[in-house]
Protein backbone atom coordinates (compact mmCIF):
# COMPACT_ATOMS: atom_id res chain seq x y z
CA UNK A 1 0.00 0.00 0.00
CA UNK A 2 1.33 3.44 -0.98
CA UNK A 3 4.48 1.75 -2.31
CA UNK A 4 6.07 1.32 1.12
CA UNK A 5 9.22 -0.77 1.42
CA UNK A 6 9.69 -3.66 3.83
CA UNK A 7 11.75 -1.35 6.04
CA UNK A 8 9.06 1.34 5.90
CA UNK A 9 6.36 -1.14 6.88
CA UNK A 10 8.39 -2.52 9.79
CA UNK A 11 8.97 0.97 11.20
CA UNK A 12 5.31 1.85 10.69
CA UNK A 13 4.25 -1.32 12.52
CA UNK A 14 6.52 -0.53 15.50
CA UNK A 15 5.10 2.97 15.68
CA UNK A 16 1.54 1.70 15.42
CA UNK A 17 2.06 -0.83 18.19
CA UNK A 18 3.54 1.85 20.44
CA UNK A 19 0.66 4.21 19.67
CA UNK A 20 -1.78 1.48 20.66
CA UNK A 21 0.05 1.18 24.00
CA UNK A 22 -0.24 4.93 24.59
CA UNK A 23 -3.93 5.06 23.67
CA UNK A 24 -4.66 3.06 26.80
CA UNK A 25 -3.50 6.02 28.94
CA UNK A 26 -5.53 8.77 27.24
CA UNK A 27 -8.45 8.89 29.65
CA UNK A 28 -6.11 8.84 32.65
CA UNK A 29 -4.21 11.78 31.20
CA UNK A 30 -7.39 13.67 30.34
CA UNK A 31 -8.74 13.27 33.88
CA UNK A 32 -5.48 14.68 35.25
CA UNK A 33 -5.29 17.73 33.00
CA UNK A 34 -3.00 16.00 30.54
CA UNK A 35 -0.49 14.82 33.11
CA UNK A 36 0.67 11.28 33.75
CA UNK A 37 2.77 10.22 36.75
CA UNK A 38 6.41 11.16 36.15
CA UNK A 39 7.65 7.58 36.26
CA UNK A 40 5.03 6.48 33.75
CA UNK A 41 5.84 9.33 31.36
CA UNK A 42 9.54 8.57 31.67
CA UNK A 43 8.82 4.92 30.89
CA UNK A 44 6.99 5.93 27.71
CA UNK A 45 9.92 8.09 26.61
CA UNK A 46 12.33 5.22 27.29
CA UNK A 47 10.12 2.86 25.31
CA UNK A 48 10.09 5.28 22.34
CA UNK A 49 13.90 5.32 22.31
CA UNK A 50 14.11 1.53 22.57
CA UNK A 51 11.79 1.16 19.58
CA UNK A 52 13.82 3.57 17.47
CA UNK A 53 10.97 6.10 17.35
CA UNK A 54 12.86 8.98 19.01
CA UNK A 55 15.03 11.29 16.87
CA UNK A 56 14.06 9.56 13.64
CA UNK A 57 14.88 12.83 11.85
CA UNK A 58 18.45 13.08 13.17
CA UNK A 59 21.64 11.80 11.48
CA UNK A 60 22.62 8.23 12.28
CA UNK A 61 26.26 9.27 12.78
CA UNK A 62 25.13 11.39 15.74
CA UNK A 63 22.99 8.65 17.23
CA UNK A 64 19.73 9.49 15.50
CA UNK A 65 17.48 7.28 13.44
CA UNK A 66 18.72 8.55 10.09
CA UNK A 67 15.26 7.93 8.65
CA UNK A 68 13.98 9.16 5.32
CA UNK A 69 11.43 11.95 5.32
CA UNK A 70 8.75 9.43 4.37
CA UNK A 71 9.69 7.24 7.33
CA UNK A 72 9.50 10.22 9.64
CA UNK A 73 6.00 10.89 8.33
CA UNK A 74 5.04 7.27 8.94
CA UNK A 75 6.11 7.48 12.58
CA UNK A 76 4.46 10.83 13.28
CA UNK A 77 1.28 9.67 11.57
CA UNK A 78 0.97 6.88 14.11
CA UNK A 79 1.75 9.24 16.99
CA UNK A 80 -1.07 11.44 15.71
CA UNK A 81 -3.53 8.64 16.50
CA UNK A 82 -3.01 9.35 20.21
CA UNK A 83 -4.71 12.22 22.06
CA UNK A 84 -3.35 14.36 24.90
CA UNK A 85 0.04 14.70 23.11
CA UNK A 86 1.14 11.39 24.61
CA UNK A 87 2.76 10.61 21.27
CA UNK A 88 5.14 13.56 21.65
CA UNK A 89 7.54 11.18 23.42
CA UNK A 90 8.54 10.15 19.87
CA UNK A 91 10.36 13.46 19.75
CA UNK A 92 12.01 15.07 16.74
CA UNK A 93 14.88 17.35 17.84
CA UNK A 94 15.83 20.16 15.42
CA UNK A 95 17.06 18.34 12.31
CA UNK A 96 18.35 21.58 10.78
CA UNK A 97 20.78 22.18 13.66
CA UNK A 98 23.52 19.55 13.03
CA UNK A 99 24.36 21.10 9.67
CA UNK A 100 25.13 24.50 11.19
CA UNK A 101 26.12 23.65 14.78
CA UNK A 102 29.66 24.06 16.00
CA UNK A 103 31.50 21.10 17.51
CA UNK A 104 30.79 22.60 20.93
CA UNK A 105 27.07 22.92 20.18
CA UNK A 106 26.95 19.35 18.91
CA UNK A 107 28.37 18.17 22.22
CA UNK A 108 26.32 20.42 24.49
CA UNK A 109 22.95 20.33 22.73
CA UNK A 110 22.57 18.06 19.70
CA UNK A 111 23.91 14.75 20.94
CA UNK A 112 22.18 15.04 24.36
CA UNK A 113 18.88 15.92 22.62
CA UNK A 114 19.18 12.89 20.36
CA UNK A 115 19.86 10.70 23.40
CA UNK A 116 16.75 12.06 25.13
CA UNK A 117 18.84 13.80 27.80
CA UNK A 118 17.94 17.35 26.74
CA UNK A 119 14.81 18.93 25.28
CA UNK A 120 14.33 22.16 23.38
CA UNK A 121 11.62 24.76 23.03
CA UNK A 122 11.25 27.62 20.55
CA UNK A 123 10.96 31.20 21.76
CA UNK A 124 10.04 32.92 18.51
CA UNK A 125 6.39 34.08 18.55
CA UNK A 126 5.51 37.39 20.18
CA UNK A 127 2.29 39.20 21.05
CA UNK A 128 2.53 41.23 17.85
CA UNK A 129 4.39 38.68 15.72
CA UNK A 130 2.92 35.27 15.00
CA UNK A 131 3.15 33.84 11.51
CA UNK A 132 4.99 37.01 10.42
CA UNK A 133 8.30 36.21 12.09
CA UNK A 134 9.96 39.32 10.65
CA UNK A 135 7.71 41.43 12.88
CA UNK A 136 9.41 40.31 16.11
CA UNK A 137 10.68 43.03 18.42
CA UNK A 138 13.04 40.95 20.59
CA UNK A 139 16.59 42.29 20.49
CA UNK A 140 20.12 40.97 20.74
CA UNK A 141 23.27 43.06 21.00
CA UNK A 142 26.83 41.97 21.40
CA UNK A 143 28.76 42.93 24.52
CA UNK A 144 32.29 41.58 24.37
CA UNK A 145 32.19 37.79 24.47
CA UNK A 146 28.47 37.71 25.15
CA UNK A 147 25.13 38.70 23.64
CA UNK A 148 22.45 40.42 25.69
CA UNK A 149 18.93 39.24 24.84
CA UNK A 150 15.67 41.04 25.55
CA UNK A 151 12.09 40.25 24.58
CA UNK A 152 8.80 38.70 25.61
CA UNK A 153 7.85 35.50 23.80
CA UNK A 154 4.40 33.94 23.54
CA UNK A 155 3.26 30.33 23.14
CA UNK A 156 6.65 28.88 24.09
CA UNK A 157 5.53 25.28 23.64
CA UNK A 158 7.12 22.72 25.99
CA UNK A 159 8.90 25.39 28.04
CA UNK A 160 7.98 23.52 31.22
CA UNK A 161 9.74 20.34 30.02
CA UNK A 162 12.65 21.95 28.12
CA UNK A 163 16.12 22.73 29.39
CA UNK A 164 17.17 24.96 26.51
CA UNK A 165 15.44 27.37 24.16
CA UNK A 166 15.99 28.71 20.69
CA UNK A 167 15.58 32.46 21.03
CA UNK A 168 15.10 34.53 17.89
CA UNK A 169 15.92 38.22 17.97
CA UNK A 170 16.82 41.19 15.81
CA UNK A 171 20.30 42.66 15.85
CA UNK A 172 20.85 46.44 15.94
CA UNK A 173 20.94 46.55 12.13
CA UNK A 174 17.67 44.66 11.79
CA UNK A 175 19.08 41.26 10.81
CA UNK A 176 17.74 38.18 12.56
CA UNK A 177 19.86 35.91 14.74
CA UNK A 178 19.10 32.77 16.71
CA UNK A 179 20.62 31.84 20.06
CA UNK A 180 20.71 28.82 22.36
CA UNK A 181 19.61 29.75 25.88
CA UNK A 182 20.04 27.29 28.72
CA UNK A 183 17.06 26.95 31.04
CA UNK A 184 16.89 28.17 33.66
CA UNK A 185 19.07 31.25 33.14
CA UNK A 186 19.19 34.56 35.01
CA UNK A 187 16.70 36.97 33.49
CA UNK A 188 14.39 34.31 32.06
CA UNK A 189 11.02 34.13 33.79
CA UNK A 190 7.50 32.95 33.10
CA UNK A 191 5.09 35.87 32.91
CA UNK A 192 2.05 33.59 32.98
CA UNK A 193 0.90 30.20 31.71
CA UNK A 194 -2.45 30.50 29.94
CA UNK A 195 -4.93 27.63 29.88
CA UNK A 196 -5.55 26.20 26.41
CA UNK A 197 -8.34 24.13 24.89
CA UNK A 198 -6.38 20.90 24.96
CA UNK A 199 -5.33 18.89 28.01
CA UNK A 200 -1.65 18.07 27.56
CA UNK A 201 1.41 18.13 29.79
CA UNK A 202 3.34 20.51 27.51
CA UNK A 203 2.58 24.09 28.53
CA UNK A 204 2.75 27.18 26.29
CA UNK A 205 3.67 30.04 28.64
CA UNK A 206 4.48 33.67 27.96
CA UNK A 207 8.17 34.01 28.81
CA UNK A 208 10.17 37.18 29.44
CA UNK A 209 13.88 37.44 28.60
CA UNK A 210 15.32 40.42 30.44
CA UNK A 211 19.00 41.25 29.85
CA UNK A 212 19.77 37.57 29.44
CA UNK A 213 23.46 37.02 28.76
CA UNK A 214 24.61 34.14 26.57
CA UNK A 215 28.14 33.46 25.34
CA UNK A 216 29.04 34.13 21.73
CA UNK A 217 29.43 30.35 21.43
CA UNK A 218 25.63 30.11 21.73
CA UNK A 219 24.97 32.00 18.50
CA UNK A 220 23.55 29.54 15.98
CA UNK A 221 25.25 29.89 12.62
CA UNK A 222 26.11 33.49 11.82
CA UNK A 223 24.49 36.82 12.50
CA UNK A 224 21.74 37.28 9.94
CA UNK A 225 20.95 33.57 9.62
CA UNK A 226 18.03 33.49 12.05
CA UNK A 227 15.22 33.68 9.49
CA UNK A 228 16.66 30.85 7.40
CA UNK A 229 16.69 28.57 10.44
CA UNK A 230 13.13 29.54 11.37
CA UNK A 231 11.92 28.77 7.85
CA UNK A 232 13.65 25.38 7.85
CA UNK A 233 12.04 24.48 11.16
CA UNK A 234 8.64 25.62 9.90
CA UNK A 235 8.95 23.55 6.74
CA UNK A 236 9.81 20.38 8.64
CA UNK A 237 7.20 20.87 11.32
CA UNK A 238 4.45 21.68 8.82
CA UNK A 239 4.91 18.28 7.23
CA UNK A 240 4.92 16.61 10.64
CA UNK A 241 1.71 18.45 11.55
CA UNK A 242 0.20 17.04 8.36
CA UNK A 243 1.37 13.56 9.32
CA UNK A 244 -0.12 13.72 12.80
CA UNK A 245 -3.40 14.97 11.35
CA UNK A 246 -3.50 11.88 9.13
CA UNK A 247 -3.22 9.68 12.21
CA UNK A 248 -5.94 11.56 14.03
CA UNK A 249 -8.28 11.34 11.04
CA UNK A 250 -7.61 7.63 10.67
CA UNK A 251 -8.41 6.99 14.33
CA UNK A 252 -11.57 9.05 14.19
CA UNK A 253 -12.77 7.47 10.97
CA UNK A 254 -12.29 3.99 12.40
CA UNK A 255 -13.97 4.83 15.71
CA UNK A 256 -17.04 6.48 14.21
CA UNK A 257 -17.43 3.76 11.58
CA UNK A 258 -17.41 1.06 14.27
CA UNK A 259 -19.94 3.03 16.32
CA UNK A 260 -22.22 3.72 13.35
CA UNK A 261 -22.18 0.04 12.38
CA UNK A 262 -23.62 -1.00 15.77
CA UNK A 263 -25.64 1.98 17.01
CA UNK A 264 -29.32 1.39 16.28
CA UNK A 265 -31.88 4.09 15.66
CA UNK A 266 -35.00 4.27 13.51
CA UNK A 267 -35.19 0.51 13.07
CA UNK A 268 -31.63 -0.09 11.92
CA UNK A 269 -27.99 0.82 12.43
CA UNK A 270 -27.25 4.48 11.83
CA UNK A 271 -24.60 3.64 9.21
CA UNK A 272 -27.51 2.71 6.94
CA UNK A 273 -28.95 6.21 7.16
CA UNK A 274 -27.87 8.25 4.16
CA UNK A 275 -26.72 11.36 6.00
CA UNK A 276 -24.55 9.35 8.40
CA UNK A 277 -23.21 7.20 5.57
CA UNK A 278 -22.22 10.37 3.75
CA UNK A 279 -20.15 11.57 6.71
CA UNK A 280 -18.35 8.24 6.90
CA UNK A 281 -17.66 8.15 3.16
CA UNK A 282 -16.47 11.76 2.99
CA UNK A 283 -14.10 11.22 5.92
CA UNK A 284 -12.39 8.19 4.42
CA UNK A 285 -12.21 9.77 0.96
CA UNK A 286 -10.57 12.92 2.30
CA UNK A 287 -8.16 10.87 4.42
CA UNK A 288 -7.10 8.89 1.34
CA UNK A 289 -6.43 12.09 -0.61
CA UNK A 290 -4.59 13.74 2.27
CA UNK A 291 -2.38 10.72 2.91
CA UNK A 292 -1.43 10.49 -0.76
CA UNK A 293 -0.47 14.19 -0.72
CA UNK A 294 1.61 13.96 2.47
CA UNK A 295 3.43 10.81 1.41
CA UNK A 296 4.24 12.23 -2.03
CA UNK A 297 5.48 15.46 -0.48
CA UNK A 298 7.81 13.45 1.74
CA UNK A 299 9.02 11.40 -1.21
CA UNK A 300 9.68 14.58 -3.16
CA UNK A 301 11.91 15.88 -0.38
CA UNK A 302 13.77 12.58 -0.30
CA UNK A 303 14.25 12.74 -4.08
CA UNK A 304 15.33 16.37 -4.23
CA UNK A 305 18.81 16.76 -5.68
CA UNK A 306 19.70 19.62 -3.38
CA UNK A 307 18.30 17.83 -0.33
CA UNK A 308 15.62 18.73 2.19
CA UNK A 309 17.81 21.18 4.08
CA UNK A 310 19.28 23.04 1.12
CA UNK A 311 18.69 26.77 1.39
CA UNK A 312 17.50 28.73 -1.59
CA UNK A 313 17.54 26.01 -4.24
CA UNK A 314 14.52 25.48 -6.50
CA UNK A 315 13.78 22.06 -5.05
CA UNK A 316 13.88 23.59 -1.58
CA UNK A 317 11.36 26.29 -2.54
CA UNK A 318 9.07 23.77 -4.22
CA UNK A 319 9.11 21.46 -1.20
CA UNK A 320 8.45 24.48 1.03
CA UNK A 321 5.24 25.18 -0.89
CA UNK A 322 4.30 21.50 -0.95
CA UNK A 323 4.75 21.23 2.83
CA UNK A 324 2.42 24.21 3.12
CA UNK A 325 -0.11 22.44 0.90
CA UNK A 326 0.15 19.29 3.00
CA UNK A 327 -0.31 21.16 6.27
CA UNK A 328 -3.19 23.20 4.90
CA UNK A 329 -5.13 20.28 3.48
CA UNK A 330 -4.38 17.70 6.17
CA UNK A 331 -5.13 20.02 9.10
CA UNK A 332 -8.39 21.24 7.59
CA UNK A 333 -9.34 17.70 6.59
CA UNK A 334 -8.74 16.43 10.13
CA UNK A 335 -10.85 19.25 11.54
CA UNK A 336 -13.75 18.27 9.29
CA UNK A 337 -13.41 14.61 10.23
CA UNK A 338 -13.39 15.49 13.96
CA UNK A 339 -16.54 17.56 13.55
CA UNK A 340 -18.28 14.70 11.75
CA UNK A 341 -17.13 12.22 14.39
CA UNK A 342 -18.68 14.28 17.19
CA UNK A 343 -21.92 14.40 15.18
CA UNK A 344 -21.96 10.66 14.53
CA UNK A 345 -21.38 9.87 18.21
CA UNK A 346 -24.10 12.35 19.19
CA UNK A 347 -24.20 13.11 22.91
CA UNK A 348 -21.38 10.64 23.52
CA UNK A 349 -19.20 12.71 21.20
CA UNK A 350 -19.49 15.63 23.60
CA UNK A 351 -18.08 13.67 26.55
CA UNK A 352 -14.39 14.09 27.37
CA UNK A 353 -14.03 10.35 27.77
CA UNK A 354 -14.77 10.06 24.04
CA UNK A 355 -11.91 10.27 21.54
CA UNK A 356 -13.97 12.45 19.20
CA UNK A 357 -14.42 15.15 21.85
CA UNK A 358 -10.71 15.22 22.67
CA UNK A 359 -9.62 15.41 19.04
CA UNK A 360 -12.27 18.04 18.33
CA UNK A 361 -10.45 20.32 20.79
CA UNK A 362 -6.92 19.23 20.03
CA UNK A 363 -7.03 19.43 16.25
CA UNK A 364 -8.23 23.02 16.12
CA UNK A 365 -4.77 24.41 16.79
CA UNK A 366 -3.28 22.53 13.82
CA UNK A 367 -4.78 25.21 11.58
CA UNK A 368 -3.00 27.91 13.59
CA UNK A 369 0.45 26.96 14.86
CA UNK A 370 3.48 26.64 12.59
CA UNK A 371 1.71 29.14 10.33
CA UNK A 372 -2.04 29.63 9.98
CA UNK A 373 -4.06 28.20 7.10
CA UNK A 374 -4.20 31.71 5.68
CA UNK A 375 -0.40 32.00 5.71
CA UNK A 376 -0.10 28.61 4.00
CA UNK A 377 -2.41 29.81 1.23
CA UNK A 378 -0.26 32.92 0.75
CA UNK A 379 2.92 30.82 0.52
CA UNK A 380 1.34 28.46 -2.00
CA UNK A 381 -0.07 31.26 -4.17
CA UNK A 382 3.25 33.12 -4.13
CA UNK A 383 5.10 30.07 -5.39
CA UNK A 384 2.39 29.46 -8.00
CA UNK A 385 2.96 32.90 -9.50
CA UNK A 386 6.74 32.66 -9.26
CA UNK A 387 7.17 29.10 -10.61
CA UNK A 388 3.80 28.25 -12.23
CA UNK A 389 1.32 25.71 -10.81
CA UNK A 390 2.87 22.89 -12.84
CA UNK A 391 6.21 23.34 -11.06
CA UNK A 392 4.54 22.62 -7.72
CA UNK A 393 2.39 19.60 -8.64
Amino acid sequence: MYGLSTEDLALQARARGFADELIGFEEQAEAAGGELPADLAAGHAKRARELGLHSTNMPAELGGGGCTTLQQVLVQEQMGRVTNALGWVAATPPSWLPGVATADQLDRYVRPAIAGEREECYAITEEGAGSDVDAIEATARRDGDEYILNGVKWHVTSYNTADFAFFQAKLPGGDHAMFLVDLPSPGVRVVRTPAYSHSISHHHPIVSFEDVRVPVANLVGAEGDGMAFAYEWFRFERLMVAARCLGAAERLTGEMTAFAATRRAGGGVIADHGLVAGMLADSLTELFAARAMAYETARGIDRAIDGPAAAGGQASKVSHAQCSMAKLYCSEMAGRVADRAVQVFGGRGYMRENVAERFYRELRVERIWEGTSEIQRMIIARQMTKRTPAALV
